[in-house]
This record gives structure tokens, C-alpha cells and sequence, in this order.
């Protein structure tokens, strides 16, 4: 089978001759560069033999887009520094707007590179920053800040949000119609009991993550929800239209995959522990964790993969095993 009728088997809650495989991490030296990043990327998808590319732009792009400033590291295993946030003070809310439309282009012309240069048989997705998301990075990547400001001041932040949903749902349009096969939607700590009670979560921003969920191109087949952080409020994804959710089963308070698999009714994608066995490894443990996902899901609806992006400094040798463990 190929990557892509594994995937469609997983998201029928079926499997196919085996759980589609797939794996991402920061090349943060390449990120810079639209080329160069779909160079490492395509590179790493076949090196791996993934059956499908979760696409991994620079994280910092999307608050670049609304007037953040970043520079590189410099250094392979570092990211992005922050120069200047986008939003310095409460005041700023009222005037953002795209203002360097280039970084999230770039992301647009790389994901088209690799989508063309794999073809349609490893389907590739583009990753979507929440608005919730994309606002906590333009203060600095504080969640304290932005959920503060939206909690005290929701007729500052509220429509800021909304403009930002706008350029996302933009944006993964321009990636769709680029080649990719839907989007990786990235709400980053948020829908956790740790940032705040659920009930305010759908009051105030769950309208926002349905605005850009709701309005993805009908071509977009294979989208994925990702809940980032530990004590999810997993019952949201339920109500997030896709029809496969991504999590680590690896953090505290979080469901295991046949549970989440119940809880949402859908496909899950996860099972290995991206800081612990993937990075550490050796591979023998990859492997033991990758049957085990094998065994508590019969493979039914299963994804395999990490529970969110990999570290850049984990062995090869612990991300060939993924594919090993479950080709036999």
C-alpha cells in the first residue's frame, strides 16, 4: 500500500497493511529558507520511508507575519530569537494587522516544493497555528500575557484574533492549492485545565479555532487537530472538525490512544514519546513502544507517531525504528 491509502485506512478507523508512520522536527538552519527547508524535508521523509509529512515551518513565521521581528540562532539546535513582539503592550491589539505577508509565503512555496517532490502517494500537511496560538507568540510566547489581555480586555484582543483566523484560513488555502493534502491545526497549550477552565475556552476562543476549521478548502482531505500540553480538555475534540487528533500520550493527565480514540470517535495520531524514547532512544525501546501503541489500538485508526515535534538533536537510528518495529 502507499502512504496515502494507509492514512485514508486510518481515518476510516480501519488499518491497512500496516499504521502509516510519519515523524517532524525543527531544521532550524534550513528553516530560513524555503528551498533549503523542502530540501531537509524531502530528504528526511525518504531517508525514514514516512508514509505522510507533517511539514514543519519555522514556528516564528506566523507572529513574523503580524510584525513580531526574529533572527536566526545560528546554531542547529536552537531556535529563532525574538527581537521585537508584535504586540509590546495592551494597546497594540487594536492596531494588528498583516504586515509582512512574506513569512507565512515562504511556508506556502516550501510546502509546494515538498509536496511536489514526494507526489501524491505521501500526502504532506501544512501546520496552522491557532489564533490563540499565533496571539501568544506575538506577545513573546507568554500565555499568562495573552490570556490575561483576552480575559480583561476580550474587546481588544477578541477582533485581533479574528484577523489573525482570517489570515490562517488564507493561508492554508494558498497551501492547499500548493499541494498539500490539508493542515496540521496546532493549539499550543491552550485546551489544557493548566491554562483555563474548559467552559471559558469554548466561550472565548474555540469560535475562533471553528472559524479557521470550518472554512479549509474542500480539497483539504487530511486534517489533523493537535493538542499541545499535559491535563487536556480532551472532550474539544469532539467539536473540532477533523477527522483525526493529534496529542502525547506521554503527558500528564492525558488519555492513552484507545482512549482519545473513544472520547473523539476519531483517527489518532501519536504513541511515541518525543522526549523521551525518540530522543533518547535506544532503538529496541522505539520499537517496544511503537507495538505497544500497535497492540492497545489493533492499529485501528492509528497514526504513528511522535506526540509533538521531535527534538533536532534525536538519532536517526530512533526514528528508523518507527517504520522497523511495525514493517516486519
Amino acid at each position: 500500500m502507499t502512504g496515502r491509502e494507509r492514512v485514508q485506512a486510518a481515518m476510516a478507523l480501519r488499518v491497512g497493511d500496516r499504521p502509516p508512520v510519519g515523524a517532524w522536527g525543527h531544521t532550524y538552519k534550513e528553516e530560513w529558507s524555503p528551498t533549503e527547508l523542502a530540501e531537509a524535508t524531502v530528504d528526511r521523509a525518504r531517508k525514514f520511508g514516512w508514509d505522510f509529512v507533517k511539514f514543519q515551518p519555522r514556528a516564528s513565521s506566523f507572529a513574523e507575519a503580524f510584525g513580531s521581528e526574529y533572527k536566526p540562532s545560528g546554531h542547529r539546535l536552537k531556535g529563532p530569537v525574538l527581537i521585537k513582539e508584535g504586540v509590546p503592550d495592551l494597546e497594540s491589539w487594536r492596531r494588528l494587522a498583516l504586515v509582512n505577508p512574506k513569512a507565512l509565503d515562504d511556508q506556502v512555496e516550501s510546502i509546494g516544493i515538498v509536496a511536489r517532490e514526494l507526489g501524491t502517494e505521501v500526502p504532506v500537511i501544512q501546520t496552522v497555528f491557532s489564533p490563540l496560538t499565533v496571539a501568544g507568540y506575538l506577545v513573546g510566547k507568554s500565555k499568562s500575557r495573552v490570556m490575561r489581555e483576552l480575559r480583561k480586555q476580550p474587546d481588544l484582543v477578541l477582533p485581533a484574533l479574528n484577523r489573525i483566523a482570517d489570515a490562517l484560513v488564507d493561508f492554508s488555502r494558498r497551501s492547499v492549492e500548493a499541494g498539500a493534502a490539508g493542515v496540521f491545526y496546532a493549539i499550543s497549550g491552550y485546551a489544557s485545565k493548566d491554562a483555563m477552565p474548559e467552559a471559558v475556552y469554548r466561550e472565548l476562543v474555540l469560535p475562533y479555532d471553528l472559524s479557521v476549521l470550518t472554512r479549509l478548502p474542500g480539497e483539504a482531505w487530511f486534517n489533523v487537530v493537535h493538542l499541545c500540553g499535559s491535563n487536556l480538555h480532551f472532550a474539544l475534540s469532539r467539536d473540532l472538525p477533523a477527522p483525526v487528533v493529534s496529542w502525547s500520550i506521554h503527558n500528564q493527565g492525558n488519555p492513552t490512544l484507545a482512549e482519545g480514540r473513544k472520547i473523539s470517535g476519531k483517527a489518532v495520531m501519536g504513541g511515541l514519546g518525543q522526549r523521551a524514547t525518540l530522543l533518547y532512544g535506544p532503538p529496541p525501546e522505539v520499537e517496544a513502544e511503537a507495538r505497544k501503541a500497535m497492540g492497545e489500538t489493533g492499529g485501528l485508526g492509528l497514526l504513528l507517531a511522535p506526540g509533538c515535534s521531535v527534538p533536532p538533536r534525536a538519532r536517526d537510528a530512533n526514528l528508523a525504528a518507527m517504520v522497523s518495529a511495525i514493517a516486519a
